[in-house]
């Protein structure tokens, strides 16, 4: 089953002077794993928001398993239950503890705060971050960080991850783990990846590669 179907997507922006996405059409099935690559401004990004109802195309079609998605409230509810999110800066919440980053997707999800604990406790465990549950961000290194991301990503047992260049700012020894960590969670629940990158590492273990280039997908390559 598709998971996320775009037809004849088209993104425009400033009054249609600049084209972001060119008629694309693209399907990404369950338990797929996706890199999408290309130069900065090809439209890689917005692709990204595009599939996951951050940003609405300005023609075309974006299906969720085979139905039509085109109201914010159905995407709220979708990104709320099926889909994770992975960014470049890691997007935590400074103010808030490794514990409760994680705990904040499942808020209007998992009624029972004990429910959410324990959820949060064991994924962040699971990221090997068992004695960092109570830190700051400013208390974690840049990798510690991201595996938070990856944590809280995981929180409400998404169907899919999407991961806007998830090791940007990483140096090439964390970049690995996190690539490992990735790929594992792909492994071991089928979860479906689509991940921007520049990282080549992960396009070589990814099973599809999409190449886009002035908004447009201009190359396709399937891999075991």
């Amino acid at each position: 089953m598709d998971l996320i179907s775009l037809k004849n997507i088209s993104r425009f922006y400033n009054d249609h002077k600049i084209r972001a996405l060119n008629n694309i059409t693209l399907s990404i099935p369950q338990g797929e794993f996706v890199s999408i690559i290309g130069p900065s401004g090809s439209g890689k990004s917005t692709l990204l928001n595009i599939m996951s109802g951050l940003d609405k195309p300005t023609h075309g079609e974006v299906s969720f398993k085979n139905e039509k998605i085109e109201s914010n409230k159905s995407w709220t509810d979708i990104r709320s239950k099926n889909i994770g999110f992975i960014f470049q800066k890691f997007n935590l919440l400074p103010t808030f503890t490794a514990l409760e980053n994680v705990e904040i997707p499942m808020f209007g999800v998992i009624k029972n705060s004990k429910i959410r604990r324990s959820k949060a406790t064991k994924l962040l465990c699971q990221m090997g971050l068992k004695d960092r549950l109570h830190h700051f961000q400013s208390e974690l290194s840049g990798g510690e960080q991201q595996r938070v991301a990856i944590a809280r990503s995981l929180a409400n047992s998404p169907d899919m991850i999407f991961a806007d260049e998830p090791t940007g700012n990483l140096d090439s020894k964390t970049s690995e783990s996190i690539i490992n960590l990735l790929l594992d969670i792909h492994l071991k629940h089928n979860t479906t990846l689509v991940i921007v990158t520049h990282n080549e590492e992960i396009a070589k273990i990814s099973n599809r590669i999409i190449n886009i280039l002035d908004g447009e997908i201009i190359n396709e390559s399937f891999q075991k």
